[in-house]
């Protein structure tokens, strides 16, 4: 599979949440990350942690659980069931795109984002 890097927009019921897909070539797999709150895909962790991953091999899709309007919301940042959806929707995206359609899909989640990580594992094992 040949190297990818593209700003994406998944939807997610009635928002497009930006993000940024990037996968090595030859990857074997692809980690969506869902961050912590007040964090967004641009953080200087999670930007490392993805180079770290891209560097072993893995594809990464950072991107943003909330808009900049949701995120304005304190409270909306711990809505664990409003994560965790968006997350599922973040998944079935690298499932149906071309670019990342079978590849291995993980998570990687940090403090709210390690919660809905938890669940949207439970909802696809695979």
């Amino acid at each position: 599979m040949p190297a990818v890097q593209a700003a994406v927009t998944i939807p997610s019921g009635d928002v497009a949440l930006e993000g940024a897909l990037v996968v090595p070539e030859g990857a074997r797999g692809v980690v969506l990350f869902a961050h912590g709150s007040g964090s967004s895909r641009k953080s200087p962790r999670n930007t490392f942690v993805a180079r770290g991953l891209r560097a072993a091999g893995l594809g990464t899709l950072l991107f943003d659980l909330l808009t900049a309007a949701e995120d304005a919301d304190y409270e909306r940042r711990f809505e664990i069931e409003l994560l965790s959806r968006r997350l599922a929707d973040g998944v079935r995206f690298v499932r149906d795109d071309a670019r990342t359609r079978g590849l291995a899909v993980g998570l990687f989640g940090a403090s709210t984002g390690a919660a809905a990580a938890l669940q949207v594992a439970a909802r696809f094992p695979a």
